[in-house]
Protein backbone atom coordinates (compact mmCIF):
# COMPACT_ATOMS: atom_id res chain seq x y z
CA UNK A 1 0.00 0.00 0.00
CA UNK A 2 1.27 3.44 -0.79
CA UNK A 3 0.58 6.70 0.93
CA UNK A 4 2.79 9.75 0.81
CA UNK A 5 3.98 11.59 3.89
CA UNK A 6 2.17 14.84 3.06
CA UNK A 7 -1.48 14.85 4.02
CA UNK A 8 -2.38 17.37 1.34
CA UNK A 9 -1.53 14.89 -1.39
CA UNK A 10 -3.76 11.83 -1.17
CA UNK A 11 -2.27 9.10 -3.33
CA UNK A 12 -3.07 5.58 -2.22
CA UNK A 13 -1.99 2.84 -4.59
CA UNK A 14 -2.20 -0.77 -3.53
CA UNK A 15 0.13 -3.25 -5.17
CA UNK A 16 -0.23 -7.00 -5.00
CA UNK A 17 2.60 -9.48 -4.81
CA UNK A 18 2.06 -13.01 -5.94
CA UNK A 19 0.41 -15.11 -3.25
CA UNK A 20 2.01 -18.37 -2.13
CA UNK A 21 5.60 -19.46 -2.52
CA UNK A 22 8.18 -19.91 0.23
CA UNK A 23 7.72 -21.91 3.38
CA UNK A 24 4.79 -22.12 5.75
CA UNK A 25 1.25 -23.26 5.37
CA UNK A 26 -1.54 -21.63 3.41
CA UNK A 27 -5.19 -21.39 4.41
CA UNK A 28 -7.62 -23.77 2.77
CA UNK A 29 -9.22 -21.88 -0.11
CA UNK A 30 -12.82 -20.85 0.45
CA UNK A 31 -14.99 -21.21 -2.66
CA UNK A 32 -15.88 -17.92 -4.30
CA UNK A 33 -19.28 -16.72 -3.12
CA UNK A 34 -22.18 -17.77 -5.30
CA UNK A 35 -24.22 -15.19 -7.15
CA UNK A 36 -27.43 -14.28 -5.26
CA UNK A 37 -30.50 -16.20 -6.32
CA UNK A 38 -34.26 -15.97 -5.77
CA UNK A 39 -35.83 -19.31 -4.78
CA UNK A 40 -38.42 -20.41 -7.29
CA UNK A 41 -37.41 -17.91 -9.97
CA UNK A 42 -38.11 -19.31 -13.44
CA UNK A 43 -37.84 -16.28 -15.73
CA UNK A 44 -37.12 -12.55 -15.92
CA UNK A 45 -38.77 -9.98 -18.16
CA UNK A 46 -37.25 -6.56 -18.93
CA UNK A 47 -39.45 -3.59 -19.73
CA UNK A 48 -39.58 -1.59 -21.88
CA UNK A 49 -38.49 -3.87 -24.71
CA UNK A 50 -36.07 -2.63 -27.38
CA UNK A 51 -36.39 1.13 -26.70
CA UNK A 52 -34.56 3.93 -28.50
CA UNK A 53 -32.76 6.71 -26.67
CA UNK A 54 -31.36 10.08 -27.77
CA UNK A 55 -28.05 11.48 -26.47
CA UNK A 56 -28.62 13.24 -23.18
CA UNK A 57 -31.65 11.16 -22.28
CA UNK A 58 -31.99 8.24 -19.89
CA UNK A 59 -33.99 5.04 -19.77
CA UNK A 60 -35.20 3.30 -16.63
CA UNK A 61 -35.45 -0.44 -17.17
CA UNK A 62 -37.53 -2.63 -14.87
CA UNK A 63 -36.85 -6.33 -14.27
CA UNK A 64 -39.83 -8.49 -13.25
CA UNK A 65 -39.29 -12.04 -12.08
CA UNK A 66 -41.81 -14.83 -12.49
CA UNK A 67 -41.76 -17.50 -9.78
CA UNK A 68 -42.70 -21.16 -10.04
CA UNK A 69 -46.15 -20.47 -8.59
CA UNK A 70 -46.69 -17.94 -11.39
CA UNK A 71 -46.49 -14.95 -9.05
CA UNK A 72 -44.45 -11.98 -10.14
CA UNK A 73 -41.88 -9.93 -8.20
CA UNK A 74 -39.99 -6.73 -8.97
CA UNK A 75 -36.29 -7.72 -9.04
CA UNK A 76 -34.92 -4.50 -10.56
CA UNK A 77 -32.65 -3.85 -7.59
CA UNK A 78 -31.65 -7.50 -7.15
CA UNK A 79 -30.42 -8.42 -10.62
CA UNK A 80 -26.94 -7.72 -12.02
CA UNK A 81 -27.36 -5.22 -14.85
CA UNK A 82 -24.92 -5.04 -17.75
CA UNK A 83 -24.46 -3.31 -21.10
CA UNK A 84 -22.72 -5.19 -23.91
CA UNK A 85 -21.33 -1.97 -25.41
CA UNK A 86 -20.50 0.55 -22.69
CA UNK A 87 -19.23 2.97 -25.34
CA UNK A 88 -22.85 3.24 -26.53
CA UNK A 89 -24.71 3.21 -23.21
CA UNK A 90 -24.03 2.39 -19.59
CA UNK A 91 -26.44 0.92 -17.04
CA UNK A 92 -26.30 1.45 -13.31
CA UNK A 93 -27.42 -0.93 -10.63
CA UNK A 94 -31.14 -0.28 -10.46
CA UNK A 95 -31.57 -0.38 -14.24
CA UNK A 96 -31.11 3.32 -15.07
CA UNK A 97 -29.38 3.59 -18.45
CA UNK A 98 -27.72 6.59 -20.10
CA UNK A 99 -25.90 7.08 -23.42
CA UNK A 100 -22.13 7.18 -23.23
CA UNK A 101 -21.66 7.76 -26.93
CA UNK A 102 -18.11 7.41 -28.32
CA UNK A 103 -18.21 4.36 -30.54
CA UNK A 104 -18.91 5.31 -34.16
CA UNK A 105 -19.02 1.64 -35.20
CA UNK A 106 -22.32 0.87 -33.49
CA UNK A 107 -25.25 2.57 -31.82
CA UNK A 108 -26.90 -0.52 -30.32
CA UNK A 109 -26.18 -2.30 -27.07
CA UNK A 110 -27.73 -5.26 -25.30
CA UNK A 111 -29.00 -4.56 -21.79
CA UNK A 112 -29.04 -7.72 -19.68
CA UNK A 113 -30.42 -8.55 -16.23
CA UNK A 114 -29.11 -11.64 -14.45
CA UNK A 115 -30.07 -13.25 -11.16
CA UNK A 116 -28.46 -16.59 -10.41
CA UNK A 117 -28.83 -18.79 -13.50
CA UNK A 118 -31.74 -16.79 -14.90
CA UNK A 119 -31.22 -13.89 -17.28
CA UNK A 120 -33.03 -11.73 -19.79
CA UNK A 121 -31.93 -9.18 -22.35
CA UNK A 122 -33.26 -6.43 -24.57
CA UNK A 123 -31.69 -4.13 -27.13
CA UNK A 124 -31.21 -0.38 -26.66
CA UNK A 125 -30.56 1.88 -29.63
CA UNK A 126 -29.02 5.34 -29.24
CA UNK A 127 -30.17 7.50 -32.14
CA UNK A 128 -28.85 10.76 -33.55
CA UNK A 129 -25.57 10.51 -31.72
CA UNK A 130 -22.21 11.66 -32.99
CA UNK A 131 -18.80 10.98 -31.54
CA UNK A 132 -18.71 12.52 -28.08
CA UNK A 133 -15.59 14.52 -27.32
CA UNK A 134 -15.71 14.28 -23.54
CA UNK A 135 -15.60 10.51 -23.07
CA UNK A 136 -12.43 8.50 -22.45
CA UNK A 137 -12.53 4.69 -22.22
CA UNK A 138 -11.50 2.92 -19.00
CA UNK A 139 -10.30 -0.66 -19.03
CA UNK A 140 -10.07 -2.57 -15.75
CA UNK A 141 -7.57 -5.40 -16.31
CA UNK A 142 -8.42 -5.23 -19.99
CA UNK A 143 -6.98 -4.10 -23.30
CA UNK A 144 -5.64 -0.77 -22.04
CA UNK A 145 -3.64 -2.42 -19.25
CA UNK A 146 -0.33 -4.24 -19.48
CA UNK A 147 -0.96 -7.92 -18.64
CA UNK A 148 -0.39 -8.57 -14.94
CA UNK A 149 -2.34 -11.44 -13.42
CA UNK A 150 -1.24 -10.59 -9.87
CA UNK A 151 -2.56 -7.00 -10.00
CA UNK A 152 -6.36 -7.17 -9.66
CA UNK A 153 -8.68 -4.18 -10.00
CA UNK A 154 -6.31 -2.14 -12.15
CA UNK A 155 -8.11 0.74 -13.95
CA UNK A 156 -6.27 1.88 -17.07
CA UNK A 157 -6.71 4.72 -19.55
CA UNK A 158 -4.91 5.89 -22.69
CA UNK A 159 -3.28 9.33 -22.79
CA UNK A 160 -1.61 11.18 -25.66
CA UNK A 161 1.39 13.38 -24.84
CA UNK A 162 2.97 15.79 -27.32
CA UNK A 163 5.96 18.12 -27.33
CA UNK A 164 4.34 21.58 -27.05
CA UNK A 165 3.80 23.33 -30.36
CA UNK A 166 4.66 20.24 -32.42
CA UNK A 167 2.97 17.23 -33.99
CA UNK A 168 5.46 14.96 -32.23
CA UNK A 169 3.15 12.90 -30.01
CA UNK A 170 3.01 9.53 -28.31
CA UNK A 171 -0.11 7.68 -27.23
CA UNK A 172 0.44 5.67 -24.08
CA UNK A 173 -1.60 2.84 -22.56
CA UNK A 174 -1.37 1.35 -19.07
CA UNK A 175 -1.92 4.72 -17.38
CA UNK A 176 -3.47 4.17 -13.95
CA UNK A 177 -6.64 6.21 -13.44
CA UNK A 178 -6.43 7.71 -9.95
CA UNK A 179 -9.10 9.89 -8.34
CA UNK A 180 -6.93 9.96 -5.20
CA UNK A 181 -4.15 12.10 -6.72
CA UNK A 182 -3.70 15.15 -8.91
CA UNK A 183 -1.67 15.39 -12.10
CA UNK A 184 -0.13 13.31 -14.86
CA UNK A 185 3.01 11.26 -14.21
CA UNK A 186 4.59 9.14 -16.94
CA UNK A 187 7.79 7.11 -17.02
CA UNK A 188 10.54 8.50 -19.21
CA UNK A 189 10.74 5.06 -20.84
CA UNK A 190 7.29 5.64 -22.36
CA UNK A 191 8.35 8.93 -23.98
CA UNK A 192 11.43 7.89 -25.99
CA UNK A 193 10.84 10.23 -28.94
CA UNK A 194 9.69 13.32 -27.03
CA UNK A 195 11.81 16.19 -25.78
CA UNK A 196 9.76 18.22 -23.32
CA UNK A 197 10.69 21.69 -21.98
CA UNK A 198 12.08 21.57 -18.46
CA UNK A 199 10.34 23.62 -15.76
CA UNK A 200 12.89 25.63 -13.76
CA UNK A 201 12.59 27.13 -10.28
CA UNK A 202 15.26 29.02 -8.31
CA UNK A 203 17.56 28.91 -11.37
CA UNK A 204 17.57 25.13 -11.47
CA UNK A 205 15.57 22.29 -13.03
CA UNK A 206 12.49 21.46 -10.96
CA UNK A 207 12.20 17.87 -9.76
CA UNK A 208 9.61 16.11 -7.65
CA UNK A 209 9.59 13.26 -5.15
CA UNK A 210 6.36 11.46 -4.32
CA UNK A 211 7.06 9.13 -1.40
CA UNK A 212 4.64 6.31 -0.57
CA UNK A 213 3.79 4.61 2.68
CA UNK A 214 5.23 1.27 1.60
CA UNK A 215 8.66 2.90 1.29
CA UNK A 216 8.73 3.29 -2.49
CA UNK A 217 8.57 6.54 -4.42
CA UNK A 218 8.42 8.29 -7.78
CA UNK A 219 11.22 10.71 -8.64
CA UNK A 220 11.78 12.78 -11.74
CA UNK A 221 11.78 16.21 -13.37
CA UNK A 222 8.76 18.43 -13.91
CA UNK A 223 8.40 19.19 -17.61
CA UNK A 224 5.81 20.88 -19.80
CA UNK A 225 3.72 18.73 -22.13
CA UNK A 226 0.73 19.08 -24.39
CA UNK A 227 -1.74 16.49 -23.09
CA UNK A 228 -4.74 15.07 -24.95
CA UNK A 229 -7.47 13.32 -22.93
CA UNK A 230 -9.85 11.39 -25.17
CA UNK A 231 -11.11 13.71 -27.90
CA UNK A 232 -10.87 16.84 -25.76
CA UNK A 233 -8.64 19.70 -27.00
CA UNK A 234 -4.97 19.48 -26.04
CA UNK A 235 -3.95 21.31 -22.87
CA UNK A 236 -0.42 22.44 -22.03
CA UNK A 237 0.43 21.56 -18.42
CA UNK A 238 3.39 20.61 -16.18
CA UNK A 239 3.72 16.85 -15.72
CA UNK A 240 6.16 14.66 -13.83
CA UNK A 241 8.44 12.57 -16.03
CA UNK A 242 9.34 9.62 -13.82
CA UNK A 243 13.09 9.09 -14.02
CA UNK A 244 15.02 7.65 -11.08
CA UNK A 245 18.32 8.65 -12.72
CA UNK A 246 17.48 12.35 -13.05
CA UNK A 247 20.42 14.25 -11.53
CA UNK A 248 22.13 10.97 -10.57
CA UNK A 249 24.33 8.63 -12.55
CA UNK A 250 23.10 5.63 -10.56
CA UNK A 251 19.51 5.41 -9.28
CA UNK A 252 20.76 3.30 -6.39
CA UNK A 253 22.47 6.44 -5.05
CA UNK A 254 19.22 8.38 -4.96
CA UNK A 255 17.93 7.08 -1.61
CA UNK A 256 21.35 7.36 0.03
CA UNK A 257 22.04 10.94 -0.97
CA UNK A 258 18.59 12.39 -1.14
CA UNK A 259 15.79 10.71 0.78
CA UNK A 260 13.49 9.69 -2.10
CA UNK A 261 13.62 6.06 -1.04
CA UNK A 262 13.25 3.05 -3.35
CA UNK A 263 12.38 5.09 -6.41
CA UNK A 264 10.74 3.00 -9.12
CA UNK A 265 13.17 2.72 -12.00
CA UNK A 266 10.83 1.61 -14.77
CA UNK A 267 7.24 0.61 -15.53
CA UNK A 268 7.96 -3.04 -14.74
CA UNK A 269 8.94 -2.07 -11.21
CA UNK A 270 5.92 0.18 -10.68
CA UNK A 271 3.52 -2.09 -12.62
CA UNK A 272 2.06 0.82 -14.55
CA UNK A 273 3.34 3.20 -17.25
CA UNK A 274 2.03 6.30 -15.53
CA UNK A 275 -0.68 7.79 -13.34
CA UNK A 276 -3.46 10.15 -14.39
CA UNK A 277 -4.57 11.92 -11.21
CA UNK A 278 -8.03 13.46 -11.61
CA UNK A 279 -8.96 13.97 -7.95
CA UNK A 280 -10.88 16.94 -6.56
CA UNK A 281 -7.87 19.26 -6.25
CA UNK A 282 -6.22 21.29 -9.00
CA UNK A 283 -2.53 21.01 -8.07
CA UNK A 284 -0.63 18.22 -6.36
CA UNK A 285 0.55 20.46 -3.50
CA UNK A 286 -1.07 23.87 -3.92
CA UNK A 287 -0.51 26.70 -1.45
CA UNK A 288 1.51 24.47 0.89
CA UNK A 289 4.39 24.10 -1.58
CA UNK A 290 4.00 27.67 -2.75
CA UNK A 291 4.97 28.93 0.72
CA UNK A 292 7.05 26.12 2.28
CA UNK A 293 10.34 24.86 0.81
CA UNK A 294 10.66 21.98 3.30
CA UNK A 295 7.56 20.01 2.39
CA UNK A 296 9.61 17.23 0.82
CA UNK A 297 7.95 17.16 -2.60
CA UNK A 298 9.55 19.80 -4.84
CA UNK A 299 13.31 20.36 -5.33
CA UNK A 300 15.48 22.66 -7.40
CA UNK A 301 18.46 20.72 -8.73
CA UNK A 302 21.99 21.70 -9.76
CA UNK A 303 23.87 18.65 -10.95
CA UNK A 304 23.58 16.05 -8.20
CA UNK A 305 22.59 18.62 -5.58
CA UNK A 306 18.86 19.04 -5.03
CA UNK A 307 17.43 21.37 -2.42
CA UNK A 308 13.85 21.83 -1.29
CA UNK A 309 12.18 24.79 -2.91
CA UNK A 310 8.97 26.73 -2.94
CA UNK A 311 7.07 26.40 -6.22
CA UNK A 312 4.44 28.74 -7.68
CA UNK A 313 1.25 26.87 -8.44
CA UNK A 314 1.68 27.62 -12.14
CA UNK A 315 4.79 25.40 -12.11
CA UNK A 316 3.36 22.57 -10.02
CA UNK A 317 2.11 19.32 -11.52
CA UNK A 318 -1.49 20.04 -12.52
CA UNK A 319 -4.61 17.90 -12.82
CA UNK A 320 -4.94 18.23 -16.64
CA UNK A 321 -8.73 17.85 -16.60
CA UNK A 322 -8.97 21.18 -14.74
CA UNK A 323 -7.26 22.91 -17.68
CA UNK A 324 -9.80 21.84 -20.32
CA UNK A 325 -11.49 24.77 -22.07
CA UNK A 326 -15.06 23.60 -21.39
CA UNK A 327 -15.56 20.35 -19.47
CA UNK A 328 -13.34 21.50 -16.63
CA UNK A 329 -15.46 21.45 -13.46
CA UNK A 330 -15.11 17.74 -12.74
CA UNK A 331 -15.14 14.21 -14.09
CA UNK A 332 -17.43 11.20 -13.83
CA UNK A 333 -16.09 7.68 -13.42
CA UNK A 334 -18.58 5.13 -14.73
CA UNK A 335 -17.94 1.42 -14.28
CA UNK A 336 -20.45 -1.43 -14.52
CA UNK A 337 -21.44 -3.68 -11.64
CA UNK A 338 -19.23 -6.72 -10.99
CA UNK A 339 -20.85 -10.05 -10.06
CA UNK A 340 -19.97 -11.83 -6.79
CA UNK A 341 -16.79 -13.82 -7.24
CA UNK A 342 -15.50 -11.41 -9.87
CA UNK A 343 -14.89 -11.35 -13.59
CA UNK A 344 -11.87 -11.24 -15.89
CA UNK A 345 -12.17 -7.60 -17.02
CA UNK A 346 -14.62 -4.75 -17.46
CA UNK A 347 -14.80 -1.55 -19.46
CA UNK A 348 -16.28 1.82 -18.56
CA UNK A 349 -15.90 5.53 -19.19
CA UNK A 350 -14.22 8.60 -17.81
CA UNK A 351 -16.55 11.48 -18.67
CA UNK A 352 -15.24 15.04 -18.50
CA UNK A 353 -17.40 17.83 -17.11
CA UNK A 354 -20.44 17.91 -14.82
CA UNK A 355 -23.54 19.41 -16.39
CA UNK A 356 -21.58 20.83 -19.31
CA UNK A 357 -22.96 18.43 -21.94
CA UNK A 358 -26.04 16.20 -22.22
CA UNK A 359 -24.08 13.07 -21.28
CA UNK A 360 -22.73 14.43 -17.98
CA UNK A 361 -25.89 15.90 -16.45
CA UNK A 362 -26.24 14.68 -12.85
CA UNK A 363 -29.18 12.42 -12.05
CA UNK A 364 -30.04 10.64 -8.81
CA UNK A 365 -26.73 11.41 -7.08
CA UNK A 366 -25.89 13.17 -3.82
CA UNK A 367 -22.84 15.41 -3.31
CA UNK A 368 -20.52 15.11 -0.30
CA UNK A 369 -18.14 18.01 0.31
CA UNK A 370 -14.45 17.43 1.07
CA UNK A 371 -11.88 19.42 3.00
CA UNK A 372 -8.70 20.94 1.53
CA UNK A 373 -7.08 17.50 1.77
CA UNK A 374 -9.81 15.91 -0.41
CA UNK A 375 -11.31 14.03 2.55
CA UNK A 376 -14.66 13.65 4.29
CA UNK A 377 -15.79 11.63 7.30
CA UNK A 378 -16.53 7.91 7.27
CA UNK A 379 -18.19 6.29 10.29
CA UNK A 380 -17.84 2.51 10.51
CA UNK A 381 -18.82 0.37 13.51
CA UNK A 382 -18.60 3.34 15.87
CA UNK A 383 -15.23 4.59 14.63
CA UNK A 384 -14.68 7.82 12.68
CA UNK A 385 -12.22 7.76 9.80
CA UNK A 386 -10.80 10.31 7.40
CA UNK A 387 -12.41 8.96 4.24
CA UNK A 388 -11.62 9.41 0.56
CA UNK A 389 -12.72 7.91 -2.76
CA UNK A 390 -9.76 6.56 -4.67
CA UNK A 391 -9.87 4.64 -7.96
CA UNK A 392 -6.08 4.15 -7.72
CA UNK A 393 -6.53 1.71 -4.83
CA UNK A 394 -7.52 -1.78 -5.87
CA UNK A 395 -9.51 -2.62 -2.73
CA UNK A 396 -11.38 -1.18 0.22
CA UNK A 397 -8.78 -0.34 2.87
CA UNK A 398 -9.23 0.59 6.53
CA UNK A 399 -8.10 -0.39 10.00
CA UNK A 400 -11.02 -2.33 11.52
CA UNK A 401 -12.35 -1.09 14.86
CA UNK A 402 -11.06 -3.22 17.74
CA UNK A 403 -14.53 -4.53 18.58
CA UNK A 404 -14.96 -5.98 15.08
CA UNK A 405 -11.35 -6.81 14.21
CA UNK A 406 -12.16 -10.54 14.40
CA UNK A 407 -14.39 -10.11 11.35
CA UNK A 408 -11.42 -9.00 9.24
CA UNK A 409 -8.59 -11.53 9.60
CA UNK A 410 -5.64 -10.91 7.30
CA UNK A 411 -4.49 -13.44 4.74
CA UNK A 412 -1.31 -15.16 5.85
CA UNK A 413 1.69 -12.90 5.25
CA UNK A 414 -0.36 -10.05 3.73
CA UNK A 415 -2.55 -7.13 4.73
CA UNK A 416 -5.46 -8.40 2.59
CA UNK A 417 -8.58 -9.59 4.40
CA UNK A 418 -9.34 -13.32 4.37
CA UNK A 419 -12.58 -14.02 6.26
CA UNK A 420 -13.96 -17.55 6.05
CA UNK A 421 -17.00 -16.30 4.14
CA UNK A 422 -18.02 -13.12 2.37
CA UNK A 423 -19.85 -10.74 4.70
CA UNK A 424 -21.82 -7.53 4.16
CA UNK A 425 -21.20 -4.29 6.05
CA UNK A 426 -22.39 -0.70 6.05
CA UNK A 427 -20.66 2.61 6.74
CA UNK A 428 -21.86 6.22 6.81
CA UNK A 429 -20.16 8.99 4.83
CA UNK A 430 -20.63 12.62 5.87
CA UNK A 431 -19.51 15.49 3.69
CA UNK A 432 -17.78 18.69 4.75
CA UNK A 433 -19.88 21.87 4.98
CA UNK A 434 -21.50 23.37 3.05
CA UNK A 435 -22.15 19.97 1.41
CA UNK A 436 -22.42 18.17 4.75
CA UNK A 437 -24.66 15.44 3.40
CA UNK A 438 -24.88 12.15 5.28
CA UNK A 439 -25.54 8.78 3.65
CA UNK A 440 -24.89 5.08 4.14
CA UNK A 441 -22.79 2.86 1.87
CA UNK A 442 -23.01 -0.91 1.78
CA UNK A 443 -19.99 -3.03 0.93
CA UNK A 444 -18.77 -6.61 1.10
CA UNK A 445 -15.49 -8.17 2.17
CA UNK A 446 -14.51 -11.65 0.98
CA UNK A 447 -11.53 -13.96 1.16
CA UNK A 448 -8.81 -12.45 -1.01
CA UNK A 449 -6.83 -15.68 -1.38
CA UNK A 450 -9.88 -17.57 -2.63
CA UNK A 451 -10.95 -14.81 -4.98
CA UNK A 452 -7.45 -14.30 -6.35
CA UNK A 453 -7.12 -18.01 -7.12
CA UNK A 454 -10.33 -18.03 -9.18
CA UNK A 455 -8.71 -16.88 -12.42
CA UNK A 456 -10.67 -13.62 -12.34
CA UNK A 457 -9.03 -10.19 -12.07
CA UNK A 458 -11.84 -7.81 -11.10
CA UNK A 459 -13.53 -8.12 -7.71
CA UNK A 460 -16.03 -6.06 -5.73
CA UNK A 461 -15.41 -7.70 -2.34
CA UNK A 462 -11.65 -7.30 -1.73
CA UNK A 463 -10.08 -5.17 0.98
CA UNK A 464 -7.27 -4.95 3.48
CA UNK A 465 -5.77 -3.17 6.45
CA UNK A 466 -4.75 0.48 6.14
CA UNK A 467 -4.05 2.89 8.99
CA UNK A 468 -4.28 6.12 6.99
CA UNK A 469 -8.08 6.48 6.96
CA UNK A 470 -10.93 4.77 5.14
CA UNK A 471 -9.93 4.27 1.51
CA UNK A 472 -12.96 3.70 -0.72
CA UNK A 473 -10.96 2.07 -3.49
CA UNK A 474 -11.98 0.79 -6.91
CA UNK A 475 -14.69 -1.65 -5.68
CA UNK A 476 -16.66 1.42 -4.55
CA UNK A 477 -16.96 2.50 -8.21
CA UNK A 478 -18.51 -0.72 -9.54
CA UNK A 479 -22.13 -0.19 -10.59
CA UNK A 480 -21.98 3.55 -9.86
CA UNK A 481 -21.53 6.92 -11.47
CA UNK A 482 -18.97 8.65 -9.24
CA UNK A 483 -18.74 12.43 -9.73
CA UNK A 484 -15.50 14.23 -8.86
CA UNK A 485 -16.20 17.95 -8.40
CA UNK A 486 -13.04 20.04 -8.77
CA UNK A 487 -12.20 22.65 -6.16
CA UNK A 488 -13.52 26.15 -6.82
CA UNK A 489 -15.77 25.08 -9.69
CA UNK A 490 -19.56 25.12 -9.78
CA UNK A 491 -22.16 22.67 -11.07
CA UNK A 492 -25.76 21.89 -10.20
CA UNK A 493 -24.39 19.64 -7.44
CA UNK A 494 -22.68 22.56 -5.67
CA UNK A 495 -19.23 24.14 -5.45
CA UNK A 496 -16.20 21.84 -5.39
CA UNK A 497 -14.38 20.12 -3.93
CA UNK A 498 -16.91 17.31 -3.54
CA UNK A 499 -17.63 13.69 -4.35
CA UNK A 500 -21.09 12.68 -5.59
CA UNK A 501 -22.59 9.26 -6.16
Amino acid sequence: MKSNKLQLLVLILVFVTACGGGGGSSPTPTPAPAQPTLPGLVSIAITPANPALVPGGSQQFVATGTLADNTKQDVTNSVIWSSSATAVAVVRSGGLTSPAGADPSTNTTTIAATLGDISAATNLTVTGGATVDNVMPISVNGALCAPDSSYPNKPCVRVTVCAPGTANCQTIDDILLDTGSFGLRIFKDALPTLTLPQVTVASGPLAECIQFGDGSSLWGPVQTASVILGNEPAVQVPIQVIDATFGFSDPALLPLNFGCFNAHGNPASARYTGILGVGVLTHDCGVTCETNAEVGIYYSCNGTTCNGTTVPQASQVLNPATALPRDNNGVIVQLPAVPPGGTTSITGNLIFGIGTQPNNTPSQVTAYGTDVNARFNTLFNGRNYSGFIDSGSNGLFFNPPAASAHLFPNCEGTTWFCPAATASFSAINTGVAPLSTRGSVSFQIGNFFSLNSSGNNVFTEVGGTFRGGFDWGLPFFFGRYVFVGFEGTVSSLGTGPYWAY
